[in-house]
C-alpha cells in the first residue's frame, strides 16, 4: 500500500503554457516591423530650415480698404514742341539768338547764306525779263495785222458796195435793153465774187482774233508763272533768315557759324510755354490698367497738385511705356524744363480687401505662395496664395489667407527649396 502511494506522489504534472516558446521571436519580430511602420506614418517629413527669428521680417495679414495706386517718377516737360527744320540749305552766317531765349513770332534766329540761290534768282529775273520783251514784240505784231485785217475787211465791204450798185444799175438797164447780157452777167459775177471775198475775209479775221487771243492768253499764263517762279525763289531767300514760326522759348540749337546745312536739316526746337505738362515711365505691368483720364496727384508739403493722364504711348522700350500727365488746376511755382516730381497715379477706387504688406519674398514666389506662421509661432508652413492688386505699400490677397494670421515677408534665399521654417 505504501509503495502505491509512493509510486503516486512521484508522477510528473504538465505546465500549461498558451503560447508556446518557439513562437516568443515571431511575436518580437512583428512587434518591431509594426513599430517601424508606425514611425515612418508618423513621422514628420516636410523638409525643414531652422533660420534666427530676428533674420526675418513677420507682418500680419490684414483687412482694411485697399488704396488702388502707383508711384511713378515724372519730369516736366513744355506743354507742346515745335521743331524748327532749315527750309532752305545754306552756311551758317550768324547766329542772332542762343538757347533759351525768348522767342516772338517771326524773330530771325539764324542767318545762312546760298550762292546757288543767288545765282537761280539771277536767271529767273533774266528769264521773266526776256519772255516780257517777247510778249511785248508779239502783241505790237498781232495788233498790227490785226489793223491789216480790218482794213482788208472795210475795202472788202466797199468793193462788195459799189459791186451791187452796179449789179443793180445793170439789172434794169438789161430789162431796157439798154446794155448786152454779157455786160449785165459779168456785172452779176464781179458782185458774187465781192460777196464771198467779203466773207472770207471776216471768217480770216474771226480765226486771227481767236488764235491771237490764245496765244496771248498761253504766254500771259506763261509769263505768269515765271512771276511765280521767280516769287518762289525769292521766297525761298527770304528762308535764308530762320525764323521762330510762334511765340515761345528757344530750346536747343544744334548749328555753329560756318557750318553747312541741307534743306530739312533740324536747327532746334521751340518750348511752348504756355503751360507745362509732366512726362512719365510706367513699367509695362500696368500697361492694361493706364489710360488717358485718369488720376494723378503730386503731393507737397503745404499742398497736392492734380493730374490728368493726356497720352498713353502705345510703344514699350526696355520694360516700360510713357505716358503724358497734365496739370487740371494750378501749376507748380517755379517749374522748370526738367525738374523732377513724385506722381500719385490713381488706377481705382479704393475698396475693402485682404492685405498684406509688400516685402521681399514676392521677387521669390512671384505671389503664388508664402509661409504662413503657426499659432504657437516656432513655426512657418508654406501655402499656396493668390494675389490681385498691388500698390507701394500693400499687396491685395484674393485667396488663401485670413485676416489676423501672420506671415514672413522677408527675403526668401535663406529658405531655399525647403517647406517649412523653423524660428530658432
Amino acid at each position: 500500500m505504501e509503495n502505491q502511494s509512493a509510486t503516486g506522489m512521484d508522477r510528473v504534472i504538465k505546465e500549461n503554457r498558451w503560447i508556446k516558446k518557439k513562437y516568443w521571436k515571431y511575436i518580437a519580430g512583428g512587434v518591431i516591423i509594426i513599430a517601424i511602420i508606425l514611425f515612418f506614418i508618423f513621422r514628420d517629413w516636410t523638409s525643414t530650415v531652422r533660420v534666427e527669428k530676428e533674420r526675418i521680417t513677420i507682418a500680419s495679414v490684414l483687412q482694411g480698404v485697399f488704396n488702388d495706386y502707383i508711384t511713378n517718377d515724372g519730369t516736366a516737360a513744355p506743354i507742346s514742341t515745335v521743331y524748327l527744320d532749315a527750309y532752305e540749305g545754306g552756311k551758317v552766317e550768324e547766329i542772332i539768338l542762343e538757347e533759351g531765349s525768348m522767342l516772338k513770332k517771326g524773330d530771325v534766329i539764324i542767318r545762312l547764306s546760298n550762292n546757288d540761290l543767288n545765282l537761280n534768282i539771277l536767271n529767273s529775273e533774266a528769264q521773266l525779263a526776256e519772255k516780257s520783251n517777247f510778249l511785248r514784240e508779239v502783241r505790237i505784231r498781232m495788233e498790227q495785222e490785226k489793223h491789216s485785217l480790218e482794213r482788208e475787211v472795210l475795202n472788202a465791204k466797199y468793193d462788195l458796195v459799189a459791186k451791187k450798185r452796179t449789179w443793180e444799175q445793170n439789172k434794169e438797164l438789161y430789162k431796157d435793153e439798154l446794155i448786152s447780157r454779157d455786160e449785165f452777167i459779168r456785172s452779176e459775177e464781179a458782185y458774187t465774187l465781192a460777196d464771198k471775198t467779203l466773207e472770207l475775209v471776216m471768217l480770216r479775221q474771226k480765226q486771227d482774233n481767236e488764235f491771237r487771243n490764245l496765244q496771248i492768253e498761253q504766254i500771259t499764263e506763261n509769263l505768269k508763272n515765271m512771276q511765280m517762279n521767280l516769287a518762289l525763289v525769292k521766297q525761298q531767300q527770304d528762308y535764308l533768315n530762320v525764323k521762330s514760326p510762334v511765340d515761345g522759348q528757344l530750346g536747343s540749337l544744334m548749328v555753329e557759324i560756318g557750318q553747312s546745312i541741307s534743306r530739312g536739316f533740324r536747327i532746334g526746337q521751340i518750348n511752348i510755354l504756355t503751360s507745362y505738362k509732366i512726362e512719365a515711365d510706367v513699367d509695362e505691368h500696368y500697361i492694361d490698367r493706364i489710360r488717358p483720364g485718369l488720376t494723378g496727384y503730386i503731393e507737397r508739403p503745404n499742398d497736392t497738385l492734380q493730374l490728368e493722364i493726356k497720352k498713353v504711348y502705345p510703344e514699350v522700350r526696355n520694360g516700360r511705356f510713357k505716358i503724358d500727365l497734365v496739370f487740371t488746376g494750378k501749376l507748380p511755382e517755379n517749374i522748370r524744363i526738367g525738374q523732377s516730381y513724385f506722381i500719385k497715379l490713381q488706377l481705382g477706387q479704393p475698396t475693402e480687401a485682404i492685405q498684406i504688406p509688400q516685402g521681399s519674398f514676392y521677387q521669390t514666389t512671384g505671389g503664388q505662395w508664402i509661409f504662413v506662421l503657426d499659432k504657437s509661432g516656432q513655426f512657418a508652413i508654406k501655402r499656396n496664395i493668390k494675389i490681385g492688386r498691388k500698390n507701394p505699400q500693400y499687396y491685395e490677397v484674393m485667396d488663401g489667407l485670413a485676416p489676423g494670421e501672420e506671415v514672413i515677408v522677408s527675403d526668401y534665399t535663406m529658405f531655399g527649396d525647403n517647406d517649412k521654417v523653423e524660428m530658432k
